[in-house]
């Protein structure tokens, strides 16, 4: 395994970790759906583990753009001897380009999906914004298991597509495969541990003021990866 892959993989790890743990809405529904319906651990997991493959195999196709664009910029035939350069400037461009989208978001304070569990036990969705005011009923949706899969289906992780273009640029399939089998793992691992928590009854984190910044910490989470693969030899 060559340096810039192990930088990518510590990575790939990072962002999973920290995706899933600023995004309450990766474990809270869980939560609150197992505490509803009185589900046994091994159903919580069951569901958690299936809705969590839906998110990632989203973000993975998400992710074979770029994979494309990796195998467009290794086609051009000039660029053959600083391939491993330019790779790593378009992953710093790439990472600095979510950065700037993430925090552009979270400026414009975009709305996201909050999850409420009334006192009969069922739990509904709805779009809300940081600030804003309580969300009338009938803009909501009751959840069920189903339902939090197709949800979990239709939100990707952004910040695959980076990380993939440079193992694409270098012509490795053992890099992308690596990256995509090591961003599931700790996603579905970070995500099991955040909802047994809160099934037993645990709560250590105040994450709800970070779930603004998730794709800006994403983004500067890759921009570090790129900077230290352009200037510091990673």
């Amino acid at each position: 395994m060559t340096t810039e892959i192990s930088a990518l993989i510590i990575t790939a790890i990072t962002i999973s970790c920290i995706h899933t743990v600023t995004g309450p809405d990766h474990y809270v529904p869980f939560i609150a759906l197992s505490q509803s319906r009185n589900w046994s651990v091994a159903r919580t997991i069951f569901w958690t583990v299936l809705c969590g493959i839906g998110h990632v195999g989203s973000s993975v196709l998400l992710g074979l753009l770029g994979v494309f664009l990796g195998w467009e910029l290794s086609k051009i035939s000039w660029l053959e001897d600083v391939r491993g350069g330019i790779a790593g400037w378009a992953l710093l461009f790439f990472g600095l380009a979510y950065l700037v989208w993430g925090l552009r978001r979270a400026y414009l304070n975009r709305p996201h999906k909050h999850f409420d569990r009334y006192d009969d036990g069922s739990v509904y969705v709805y779009e809300h914004r940081h600030g804003e005011g309580p969300v009338y009923p009938q803009e909501r949706t009751k959840v069920t298991p189903w339902i939090l899969f197709i949800i979990f289906a239709l939100g990707p992780c952004e910040p695959l597509i980076p990380l993939l273009t440079y193992p694409a640029a270098q012509k490795s399939t053992f890099g992308i495969v690596l990256l995509i089998v090591t961003f599931t793992v700790f996603t579905l691992i970070t995500m099991v541990a955040m909802v047994l928590l809160g099934y037993y009854g645990y709560s250590f984190l105040r994450t709800d003021r970070l779930e603004r910044y998730i794709h800006a910490i994403g983004g500067a989470t890759v921009t570090i990866c790129g900077v230290g693969m352009v200037f510091m030899g990673w």
